[in-house]
């Protein structure tokens, strides 16, 4: 317990210290995001906000392991390290989807390499492949929901809150301290990032995000329980970006427009054309990520059917809101 204290402290402080000098060395090198018709922000705001999670949370990690961490600590490290440098060269110079996708399919590789991967009772090659495909998903599900002050990094806070939570109670000091680690990044940036905005993170940022918290979520084990369940934790752990990226891809081909189009089209800012400001909407969807986290908690103890009753009625709910949602956008582009 003390050494995932040092380990939040740790990263907190430096995430905290380095902001204000990113944040001039962003102005100073042009790393700047500049307002447009689809974007919330109305004055030019740094980038290289994400410069200062990733530095927090992997030294927070390293310094914990006193400069020897073991090999899967390494794969981890390498592999996040290579998808935030593909995100940091994005937010100089835009690259295509495709070659943002290969930085994360490398960053894949790495963890292959280190046996990183899902743990389920099937072939191996099906193991490699769902983790592909949940690294991806999540990797862009939370870069997705970058798109409102301070809400990429709060639900990030929240949702290592909860897998920190987890790993304690099933003695995970990896997982337990990657999860310290970004959670005292995120509070960090927080101070900065939280509407309005001083500086944002940049796809170095929700990149890096995304591809640590989607190795977190298919690294967590639950012993006392059984995989046909447990399963579907992380997965309750990460429902709001999945919600928010399903809606937005839904929505985008509903009108003929390619998924990664840049749009005010999200949960949050659908919450800010219900009469909500931004700050609301963005504590609203923390209030959501929260109860998403509690129903997790549950599931790692539930039954067969207990879980499969909620997972039902979840997707259900889901649906609706999605339906819902959908339907008072439409609504609003027409009037």
């Amino acid at each position: 317990m003390r050494a995932f204290l040092a380990v939040f402290l740790i990263a907190l402080t430096i995430t905290l210290g380095s902001l204000p000098w990113v944040r001039r060395a962003a102005i100073a090198m042009s790393f700047v995001d500049t307002p447009s018709q689809r974007k919330a922000h109305r004055t030019p705001t740094p980038l290289l906000g994400g410069a200062a999670i990733f530095a927090g949370a992997i030294l927070g990690v390293l310094i914990i392991y006193r400069g020897n961490p073991q090999p899967t600590v390494i794969g981890v490290l390498l592999a996040t390290t290579v998808v935030a440098l593909t995100g940091l060269i994005d937010d100089y110079r835009p690259l295509p989807a495709w070659v943002k996708l290969g930085g994360q399919f490398l960053g894949f590789l790495i963890l292959a390499y280190f046996g990183i991967r899902v743990r389920l009772p099937v072939p191996e090659a099906v193991n490699y492949l769902i983790t592909l495909l949940w690294l991806l998903g999540i990797t862009n599900a939370i870069n997705f929901l970058d798109n409102m002050d301070g809400l990429s990094a709060g639900i990030s806070a929240v949702t290592s809150s909860f897998i920190l939570l987890l790993a304690l109670a099933n003695g995970q000091f990896l997982v337990g301290a990657l999860a310290a680690g970004l959670l005292g990044a995120c509070l960090g940036f927080l101070r900065y990032n939280f509407p309005p905005a001083q500086i944002f993170m940049g796809d170095v940022g929700s990149l890096f995000l995304g591809f640590l918290l989607a190795v977190m979520g298919i690294q967590l084990r639950f012993p006392d329980n059984s995989n046909f369940v447990t399963w579907m934790v992380p997965v309750f752990l990460f429902g709001l970006p999945i919600l928010d990226m399903v809606m937005v891809v839904f929505s985008r081909l509903r009108r003929g427009l390619s998924p990664n189009t840049a749009g005010k089209d999200h949960i949050s800012h659908r919450l800010v054309q219900l009469g909500f400001s931004p700050r609301e909407a963005v504590l609203i969807l923390y209030l959501f990520s929260g109860m998403l986290g509690m129903m997790a908690l549950f599931i790692t103890q539930a039954t067969i059917v207990e879980a499969y009753a909620i997972a039902i009625v979840a997707a259900f709910l889901g649906a609706i809101a999605i339906m819902w949602l959908e339907r008072k956008w439409m609504e609003h582009e027409i009037s």
